[in-house]
Order: structure tokens, then sequence, then C-alpha cells
């Protein structure tokens, strides 16, 4: 694989639907996508002169904080660091945007993702209790239920 640096490309709103199988890559519950795939900057992962399977959605939660909503990458291209990158570039667009946190949740079940977040460089902040509850639907991962939402913060200096 040649080329190893990413690049995110800006996708409309108009546009978003189709890169749907990604988001629920990452958030299992398609009503739940559904919901907030409209919001915010949403941004389609380019490797070299292609899409590498992956989607990363952004919301503004407050007028300096940054929610990361989703970000996904076909399995194939887990791994080597592309995900790491991701958030790099990430940080970079919203402090140039003005932004002066940016925030991630994720489930207390998502065990890669919980150390994941902390290696790059986010921090616990709090745990939002029952949060998967209000899926439709039970999501287990490593045979531990998803009910807590761990939520990770990382200043953007």
């Amino acid at each position: 694989m040649g080329e190893t640096r990413v690049r995110l490309e800006l996708v409309e709103s108009s546009g978003r639907l189709k890169y749907l199988p990604y988001l629920i890559m990452a958030d299992e519950s398609e009503t739940v996508v559904k919901e907030y795939i409209a919001e915010g900057q949403m941004f389609v992962i380019i490797l070299g002169g292609g899409m590498v399977g992956g989607v990363a959605l952004f919301v503004e939660e407050l007028a300096d904080v940054v929610e990361l909503k989703n970000i996904a990458l076909d399995p194939q291209f887990r791994g080597l660091g592309l995900g790491k990158q991701v958030i790099d570039l990430s940080f970079e667009i919203f402090r140039e945007q003005g932004f002066r946190k940016m925030m991630v949740g994720t489930a207390n079940s998502s065990i890669a993702n919980l150390a994941f977040y902390q290696k790059a460089g986010f921090r616990m902040a709090e745990i939002r209790k029952d949060f998967f509850l209000k899926y439709p639907e039970p999501i287990f991962e490593d045979g531990i239920q998803a009910v807590d939402m761990v939520v990770f913060e990382r200043v953007l200096q």
C-alpha cells in the first residue's frame, strides 16, 4: 500500500445517506444514526486516490466544543494507524475553525475504543449511565453489554 497519509474530504448533507453502512459499523442502531446523520460536518476518509471505507462525523456541541459523533473504517483498514491520523487531522481542522475542545463517547463495552481514544490523547470526562439502554436492541461486545457511555475530551491547543 504505497500512500500512507490519509485525507479528509467534506461530504455535503445531501450525499450522506450513501455512507450509512459505514456509520452503522461504529453505531449499531440505524435509527440512532439517522437522527444525527444530517448534523455537523461529515468527512470521507481518503488514502491515496480512493476511499478507505471510512467516514467521520463531527457535531458542534457548544460554541467552542465539537463532538466526534462517529468514526468508522472498514475492518481491512484497521490497525494501520489510519484512525489515529484521522483524529490528528480532525484536531487541526477544528482548532483552525476556533473550537477549543473535542469530545467523544463510547460504550463501556468497547474495550478497543477505550484504549484507542486514550492513546489519541483524550481523557475521561464523565460517565453517562444507562445511555445505551435507550437503544432499540441491546448491544454486546466481547461478552459485555453496552450500558453506559464513557465520555472523553481533549483540549485542542
